[in-house]
């Protein structure tokens, strides 16, 4: 992955894993699988995990602990109306960016 997109996507990853989860609650290593689904295949799982810790700390989705069959228990991540606003607004701040970028981009005038 260039340098560019690595740096988009710290930016974005965050709005991003929260709209995995208004799909569906999910645990970390299921987050990684479908970010992979979708293209994203060079996210590291540790650099999920961080952004986990980070979301759970700012209060934006709930956490269930389920038993495993392996190891210890699953931390599953359910986002909640703290986050489900978070995301509104980062899908808001997205449409914004990229109808300004897409201008830009075309040749017209950014108003």
């Amino acid at each position: 992955m260039g340098k560019q997109m690595t740096e988009m996507l710290k930016g974005t990853l965050e709005g991003i894993v929260l709209a995995i989860l208004a799909d569906e609650p999910a645990y970390g290593y299921e987050i990684t699988a479908r970010l992979r689904d979708q293209g994203f295949t060079d996210i590291a799982e540790g650099t999920v995990y961080a952004l986990l810790v980070r979301v759970e700390r700012n209060g934006l989705v709930e956490v269930e602990r389920v038993p495993s069959e392996k190891g210890p228990p699953r931390k599953v991540y359910t986002l909640n109306p703290k986050g489900q606003e978070y995301l509104d607004e980062f899908w808001q701040t997205w449409d914004f960016l990229t109808e300004k970028l897409n201008k830009l981009h075309h040749g017209r005038n950014a108003s």
